[in-house]
């Protein structure tokens, strides 16, 4: 296992060196998803990474897969968050699915000839995902009439499938949740017009709209009341992948701040011998090294008691060190760090939006508040002295 994911963090680095970097402004320019890219991305093993191997996968565990967006972070961090739902949902697709789900799309899947993209937020509601109006119909067929909207769904009308969460009654709460796969040419499925977003509009968003969409019971992934469980593992998955991905970012700010501090001439000497930059800079360095020991102590303990809570501080702490080391990294280059060709503008943008999706910065911390809450009603309540603050 230790030489396979080593070749696949190479093919990953090399992917990233050869395929992302040199394009991804183009990509931006032109506003398309480049599908050529991640079909080679796919040929590397990158959009089967937890899938079985009797289903074309890597087989790889999500401790050592999630790895993989710090490679893919390195070149664009949408890019990486883009591959890393792919792979969620491939993942849910082999483990999850019914034989006939998996006879039918699983391969395609690993091997990244189709896409997947999973949806859960709508309109109305976000962090709040039992406030939904999705709902689903089971028909005496066994088929399954889906009608609703969902919002911020990535790779919107790219994707060839999308693992979407519904209710099936009106009841409130989640127990009646379920996930099922809808392929994108079903008919009643159709999209709104793209969102309009700084730095990454190669990665299509845009509202899903269902209206009376009829799906095969051959494609629920989750069945009733397993549908928000399975989802917030999703979204676990997520958050740790999200942290790695804004590893790769803060090492692409502070390889670049690092190569013009090496050459610009200031002061009788170069920027990199001044104290102020190499300070500056060291911290970005500590801020990276503590972050990737977090996402990947996160990521080893997904699908453990601890894991929610270990995304958690993955997703609240990484993305914000990537925000704080594009800043800081771009204050380095001084005026040029303004400028387009040095990329510094869309890594700021980049680990804003990583801050932000799958979980604000600020549900993670209601996250670990809960976990502080539950730890502090377990704990003796200290003994105060006799006599302690009386005048």
């Amino acid at each position: 296992m230790t030489n396979r994911i080593d070749s696949l963090l190479e093919a990953a680095r090399t992917h990233c060196d050869e395929e992302v970097l040199p394009n991804v402004d183009k990509w931006n320019e032109v506003g398309l998803w480049p599908r050529s890219s991640s079909d080679k991305a796919g040929d590397l093993g990158l959009t089967g990474l937890y899938a079985p191997e009797e289903f074309g996968g890597q087989g790889l565990p999500l401790g050592e897969g999630i790895r993989i967006y710090e490679e893919l972070g390195r070149g664009d961090g949408a890019y990486a968050f883009a591959l890393s739902m792919h792979n969620i949902c491939t993942f849910a697709a082999c483990g999850y699915g019914t034989e006939v789900f998996k006879n039918a799309w699983a391969r395609d899947l690993t091997s990244g000839r189709k896409l997947a993209n999973f949806s859960l937020t709508e309109p109305q509601s976000g962090s709040d995902a039992t406030n939904m109006y999705s709902r689903a119909v089971i028909n005496g067929d066994g088929t399954w009439t889906i009608s609703g909207a969902k919002a911020w769904v990535s790779l919107a009308g790219e994707a060839d499938i999308y693992f979407t969460v519904v209710k099936t009654t009106d009841k409130p709460g989640h127990q009646d949740m379920a996930m099922i796969a809808i392929p994108a040419d079903a008919e009643g499925v159709s999209f709104g017009p793209l969102y309009e977003t700084p730095s990454y509009n190669f990665l299509p968003m845009a509202e899903m709209y269902l209206k009376d969409v009829v799906v095969s019971e051959g494609n629920i992934i989750l069945p009733v009341g397993q549908g928000l469980q399975g989802s917030l593992m999703a979204i676990d998955i997520a958050r740790v992948s999200i942290a790695s991905g804004c590893c790769g970012l803060m090492q692409s700010a502070l390889d670049t701040s690092l190569a013009y501090s090496a050459n610009r001439k200031m002061f009788g000497g170069k920027n990199i011998d001044l104290d102020g930059i190499q300070w500056m800079l060291g911290d970005v360095a500590t801020e990276l090294e503590a972050s990737r020991l977090l996402y990947r102590a996160a990521a080893n303990a997904l699908g453990t008691p601890e894991g929610p809570l270990m995304a958690a501080h993955a997703k609240r702490f990484v993305p914000d060190a990537a925000v704080k080391a594009a800043n800081t990294c771009t204050q380095v280059l001084g005026g040029m760090g303004l400028l387009k060709p040095y990329g510094m503008d869309r890594l700021s943008r980049l680990s804003q939006m990583l801050r932000i999706v799958d979980g604000t910065t600020e549900i993670s911390r209601v996250v670990i508040g809960r976990s502080l809450k539950k730890r502090a009603a377990q704990l003796k309540t200290p003994v105060i002295p006799k006599g302690f603050g009386e005048s």
